[in-house]
């Protein structure tokens, strides 16, 4: 989504704009034209999207050392 601003707004933007020093207009008109520049968009293989678990163990074995990861929280609070 993009924001589009009418003639008025701009002219408007250039006045307060305008009163910038040089260094800060080169700066400015450097980050907006990179933000129009088109980009080649990134192409990727939609199975990239989801995956599965990937392990040599056995899935028992992985079972196993998940259960043992586990962590109990004692901490109980008394009121």
């Amino acid at each position: 989504m993009s924001l589009t601003l009418t003639n008025n707004t701009i002219d408007k933007y250039f006045g307060f704009l305008s009163q910038i020093d040089n260094a800060s207009k080169k700066k400015m008109i450097i980050k907006l034209t990179e933000s129009i520049e088109l980009t080649d968009e990134t192409k990727f293989a939609l199975n990239e999207m989801f995956g599965a678990w990937k392990d040599t163990r056995e899935s028992d074995e992985i079972i196993k050392d998940i259960r043992n990861s586990r962590v109990e929280n004692q901490n109980t609070i008394d009121f």
